[in-house]
Protein backbone atom coordinates (compact mmCIF):
# COMPACT_ATOMS: atom_id res chain seq x y z
CA UNK A 1 0.00 0.00 0.00
CA UNK A 2 1.33 3.45 -0.92
CA UNK A 3 1.85 6.22 1.65
CA UNK A 4 -0.99 8.17 0.05
CA UNK A 5 -3.37 5.25 0.54
CA UNK A 6 -2.12 4.70 4.08
CA UNK A 7 -2.63 8.26 5.30
CA UNK A 8 -5.72 9.25 3.29
CA UNK A 9 -8.27 8.07 5.93
CA UNK A 10 -6.49 10.10 8.61
CA UNK A 11 -6.10 13.41 6.73
CA UNK A 12 -9.50 14.92 7.63
CA UNK A 13 -8.73 14.43 11.31
CA UNK A 14 -5.20 15.78 10.92
CA UNK A 15 -6.63 18.90 9.27
CA UNK A 16 -8.99 19.33 12.23
CA UNK A 17 -6.09 18.94 14.64
CA UNK A 18 -3.98 21.40 12.62
CA UNK A 19 -6.74 24.00 12.60
CA UNK A 20 -7.25 23.68 16.35
CA UNK A 21 -3.54 23.83 17.04
CA UNK A 22 -2.80 26.84 14.82
CA UNK A 23 -6.02 28.80 15.18
CA UNK A 24 -7.16 28.99 11.55
CA UNK A 25 -8.14 26.59 8.81
CA UNK A 26 -5.92 28.24 6.21
CA UNK A 27 -2.83 28.11 8.40
CA UNK A 28 -3.55 24.59 9.58
CA UNK A 29 -3.97 23.42 6.01
CA UNK A 30 -0.70 25.13 5.08
CA UNK A 31 1.13 23.09 7.70
CA UNK A 32 -0.54 19.90 6.48
CA UNK A 33 0.45 20.79 2.92
CA UNK A 34 4.04 21.35 4.04
CA UNK A 35 4.04 17.91 5.63
CA UNK A 36 2.61 16.26 2.52
CA UNK A 37 5.14 18.00 0.27
CA UNK A 38 7.91 16.64 2.46
CA UNK A 39 6.51 13.12 2.26
CA UNK A 40 6.30 13.35 -1.53
CA UNK A 41 9.96 14.34 -1.77
CA UNK A 42 11.22 11.93 0.91
CA UNK A 43 8.66 9.13 1.45
CA UNK A 44 11.24 7.17 3.42
CA UNK A 45 10.68 9.64 6.29
CA UNK A 46 7.32 7.99 7.05
CA UNK A 47 7.80 5.50 9.91
CA UNK A 48 6.54 1.98 9.31
CA UNK A 49 7.15 0.54 12.77
CA UNK A 50 4.25 2.39 14.47
CA UNK A 51 0.54 2.76 13.60
CA UNK A 52 0.02 4.99 10.58
CA UNK A 53 -2.06 7.59 12.44
CA UNK A 54 0.57 7.86 15.17
CA UNK A 55 3.30 8.25 12.56
CA UNK A 56 1.32 10.92 10.67
CA UNK A 57 0.69 13.09 13.73
CA UNK A 58 4.28 12.63 14.85
CA UNK A 59 5.61 13.94 11.54
CA UNK A 60 3.08 16.77 11.51
CA UNK A 61 4.18 18.03 14.92
CA UNK A 62 7.81 17.84 13.84
CA UNK A 63 6.87 20.18 10.98
CA UNK A 64 4.80 22.45 13.22
CA UNK A 65 7.56 22.73 15.79
CA UNK A 66 10.27 23.48 13.22
CA UNK A 67 8.56 25.55 10.49
CA UNK A 68 7.15 29.01 11.15
CA UNK A 69 4.23 29.98 8.93
CA UNK A 70 2.02 33.04 9.25
CA UNK A 71 -0.88 32.56 11.67
CA UNK A 72 -2.99 35.58 10.76
CA UNK A 73 -6.02 33.68 9.53
CA UNK A 74 -8.13 33.47 12.66
CA UNK A 75 -10.66 36.23 11.88
CA UNK A 76 -13.24 33.76 10.59
CA UNK A 77 -13.50 31.94 13.91
CA UNK A 78 -16.72 32.90 15.65
CA UNK A 79 -18.43 32.33 18.98
CA UNK A 80 -17.28 29.45 21.15
CA UNK A 81 -14.67 28.33 18.61
CA UNK A 82 -12.95 31.71 18.82
CA UNK A 83 -13.07 31.55 22.62
CA UNK A 84 -11.66 28.03 22.59
CA UNK A 85 -8.89 29.08 20.25
CA UNK A 86 -7.83 31.94 22.52
CA UNK A 87 -7.67 29.43 25.37
CA UNK A 88 -5.66 27.00 23.25
CA UNK A 89 -3.15 29.68 22.39
CA UNK A 90 -2.70 30.57 26.05
CA UNK A 91 -1.74 27.03 27.10
CA UNK A 92 1.96 26.26 27.17
CA UNK A 93 3.06 24.67 23.90
CA UNK A 94 3.83 21.09 24.94
CA UNK A 95 0.89 20.72 27.36
CA UNK A 96 -1.35 22.11 24.61
CA UNK A 97 -0.16 19.45 22.17
CA UNK A 98 -0.61 16.68 24.74
CA UNK A 99 -4.07 17.91 25.67
CA UNK A 100 -5.28 18.09 22.07
CA UNK A 101 -3.83 14.69 21.20
CA UNK A 102 -5.50 12.92 24.13
CA UNK A 103 -8.65 14.91 24.89
CA UNK A 104 -9.60 15.93 21.36
CA UNK A 105 -7.98 13.46 18.95
CA UNK A 106 -8.57 10.44 21.18
CA UNK A 107 -5.02 9.07 21.32
CA UNK A 108 -4.07 7.01 24.35
CA UNK A 109 -1.39 8.34 26.67
CA UNK A 110 1.03 5.76 25.23
CA UNK A 111 0.28 6.86 21.65
CA UNK A 112 0.61 10.54 22.55
CA UNK A 113 3.95 9.76 24.19
CA UNK A 114 5.16 8.17 20.94
CA UNK A 115 3.97 11.15 18.92
CA UNK A 116 5.72 13.65 21.16
CA UNK A 117 8.76 11.41 21.79
CA UNK A 118 8.44 11.61 25.56
CA UNK A 119 7.63 9.17 28.36
CA UNK A 120 4.09 8.12 29.18
CA UNK A 121 4.42 9.54 32.68
CA UNK A 122 5.43 12.85 31.13
CA UNK A 123 2.16 12.85 29.19
CA UNK A 124 0.23 12.57 32.44
CA UNK A 125 2.18 15.52 33.86
CA UNK A 126 1.53 17.59 30.73
CA UNK A 127 -2.19 16.81 30.87
CA UNK A 128 -2.23 17.89 34.50
CA UNK A 129 -0.52 21.17 33.57
CA UNK A 130 -2.97 21.75 30.71
CA UNK A 131 -5.90 20.98 33.00
CA UNK A 132 -4.67 23.46 35.60
CA UNK A 133 -4.08 26.17 32.99
CA UNK A 134 -7.51 25.58 31.46
CA UNK A 135 -9.22 25.54 34.85
CA UNK A 136 -7.57 28.86 35.73
CA UNK A 137 -9.27 30.39 32.69
CA UNK A 138 -12.68 28.74 32.98
CA UNK A 139 -13.21 28.20 36.71
CA UNK A 140 -16.91 27.64 37.33
CA UNK A 141 -19.48 26.21 39.73
CA UNK A 142 -20.36 22.54 39.27
CA UNK A 143 -23.51 20.58 40.04
CA UNK A 144 -22.86 16.90 40.81
CA UNK A 145 -25.79 14.53 40.31
CA UNK A 146 -24.65 11.28 41.94
CA UNK A 147 -26.32 8.98 44.47
CA UNK A 148 -23.23 7.03 45.61
CA UNK A 149 -21.66 8.97 48.48
CA UNK A 150 -18.04 7.86 47.98
CA UNK A 151 -18.14 8.58 44.25
CA UNK A 152 -19.71 11.98 44.89
CA UNK A 153 -16.94 12.79 47.40
CA UNK A 154 -14.30 11.67 44.90
CA UNK A 155 -15.81 13.89 42.20
CA UNK A 156 -15.92 16.83 44.62
CA UNK A 157 -12.21 16.38 45.31
CA UNK A 158 -11.38 16.27 41.60
CA UNK A 159 -13.54 19.31 40.80
CA UNK A 160 -12.08 21.46 43.56
CA UNK A 161 -8.51 20.38 42.73
CA UNK A 162 -9.04 21.92 39.29
CA UNK A 163 -10.04 25.23 40.84
CA UNK A 164 -13.81 24.87 40.42
CA UNK A 165 -16.44 25.02 43.17
CA UNK A 166 -19.16 22.46 43.89
CA UNK A 167 -22.47 24.28 44.26
CA UNK A 168 -24.52 21.20 45.18
CA UNK A 169 -24.64 17.38 45.20
CA UNK A 170 -28.01 15.94 44.15
CA UNK A 171 -28.95 12.28 44.55
CA UNK A 172 -32.26 12.32 42.63
CA UNK A 173 -33.81 14.05 39.63
CA UNK A 174 -36.02 16.13 41.94
CA UNK A 175 -33.01 17.34 43.95
CA UNK A 176 -31.13 18.14 40.74
CA UNK A 177 -33.96 20.26 39.33
CA UNK A 178 -34.29 22.08 42.65
CA UNK A 179 -30.54 22.76 42.77
CA UNK A 180 -30.60 24.35 39.31
CA UNK A 181 -33.53 26.56 40.33
CA UNK A 182 -31.46 27.82 43.25
CA UNK A 183 -28.38 28.50 41.13
CA UNK A 184 -27.50 27.89 37.49
CA UNK A 185 -24.33 25.73 37.30
CA UNK A 186 -21.54 26.25 34.81
CA UNK A 187 -21.07 22.48 34.44
CA UNK A 188 -23.01 19.34 35.36
CA UNK A 189 -21.51 15.95 36.27
CA UNK A 190 -24.40 13.47 36.22
CA UNK A 191 -24.79 9.80 37.00
CA UNK A 192 -27.26 8.09 34.69
CA UNK A 193 -29.12 5.90 37.23
CA UNK A 194 -30.09 7.67 40.45
CA UNK A 195 -31.08 6.55 43.94
CA UNK A 196 -34.87 6.72 43.55
CA UNK A 197 -34.82 4.98 40.17
CA UNK A 198 -34.98 8.27 38.29
CA UNK A 199 -32.71 9.02 35.35
CA UNK A 200 -29.84 11.50 35.24
CA UNK A 201 -30.40 11.70 31.49
CA UNK A 202 -33.99 12.79 32.05
CA UNK A 203 -32.94 15.31 34.69
CA UNK A 204 -30.36 16.85 32.40
CA UNK A 205 -32.78 16.90 29.47
CA UNK A 206 -35.17 19.05 31.52
CA UNK A 207 -32.36 21.27 32.77
CA UNK A 208 -30.83 22.03 29.37
CA UNK A 209 -34.27 22.61 27.87
CA UNK A 210 -34.41 25.72 30.05
CA UNK A 211 -30.74 26.74 30.14
CA UNK A 212 -27.93 25.31 28.02
CA UNK A 213 -24.65 24.28 29.71
CA UNK A 214 -21.86 21.68 29.38
CA UNK A 215 -22.75 18.24 30.75
CA UNK A 216 -20.64 15.16 31.49
CA UNK A 217 -22.41 11.84 32.17
CA UNK A 218 -20.93 9.14 34.38
CA UNK A 219 -22.19 5.55 34.30
CA UNK A 220 -21.19 1.97 34.99
CA UNK A 221 -23.19 0.85 31.97
CA UNK A 222 -22.21 2.99 28.95
CA UNK A 223 -23.59 0.42 26.52
CA UNK A 224 -27.07 1.11 27.93
CA UNK A 225 -26.71 4.81 27.22
CA UNK A 226 -25.19 4.78 23.74
CA UNK A 227 -28.12 3.07 22.05
CA UNK A 228 -29.41 5.75 19.70
CA UNK A 229 -32.88 5.27 21.22
CA UNK A 230 -32.86 8.32 23.51
CA UNK A 231 -30.87 11.53 23.98
CA UNK A 232 -27.20 10.58 24.15
CA UNK A 233 -24.40 12.43 25.96
CA UNK A 234 -21.62 14.36 24.29
CA UNK A 235 -19.23 13.46 27.12
CA UNK A 236 -19.38 10.07 28.82
CA UNK A 237 -17.16 8.65 31.56
CA UNK A 238 -17.35 4.97 32.48
CA UNK A 239 -17.27 3.73 36.07
CA UNK A 240 -14.94 2.89 37.64
CA UNK A 241 -13.10 5.97 36.42
CA UNK A 242 -9.55 7.23 36.65
CA UNK A 243 -8.96 10.63 38.23
CA UNK A 244 -6.92 11.74 35.21
CA UNK A 245 -9.77 10.82 32.85
CA UNK A 246 -12.29 12.92 34.77
CA UNK A 247 -9.88 15.86 34.88
CA UNK A 248 -9.26 15.68 31.14
CA UNK A 249 -12.95 15.43 30.25
CA UNK A 250 -13.88 18.32 32.56
CA UNK A 251 -11.16 20.43 30.97
CA UNK A 252 -12.31 19.47 27.49
CA UNK A 253 -15.99 20.21 28.18
CA UNK A 254 -15.27 23.65 29.62
CA UNK A 255 -12.44 24.42 27.21
CA UNK A 256 -14.61 24.05 24.13
CA UNK A 257 -17.83 24.87 26.02
CA UNK A 258 -19.53 21.95 24.25
CA UNK A 259 -23.21 22.12 25.09
CA UNK A 260 -25.52 19.17 25.77
CA UNK A 261 -28.04 19.25 22.95
CA UNK A 262 -30.28 16.16 23.26
CA UNK A 263 -30.14 14.00 20.14
CA UNK A 264 -33.31 12.49 18.78
CA UNK A 265 -33.36 8.82 17.94
CA UNK A 266 -32.24 7.85 14.48
CA UNK A 267 -35.08 7.37 12.04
Amino acid sequence: MSIAQTIRPHLPYLRRFARTLTGAQEVGDAYVATLLEGLVSTPSDFPTDVPARVALYHLFLKVWNSVRLSQDGGDDLQGSLATAQRRINSISTLPRQAFLLVAVEGFTAAEAAMILEIGERDIESLLDIAGQEIAHQVATNVLIIEDELLIAMDLETIVTSLGHSVQDVATTKTEALAAVKRQKPGLILADVKLADGSSGLDAVREIVAESDMPVIFITAYPEKVLTGERPEPTFLISKPFQRETVMAIISQALFFDTRAHPRTAAA
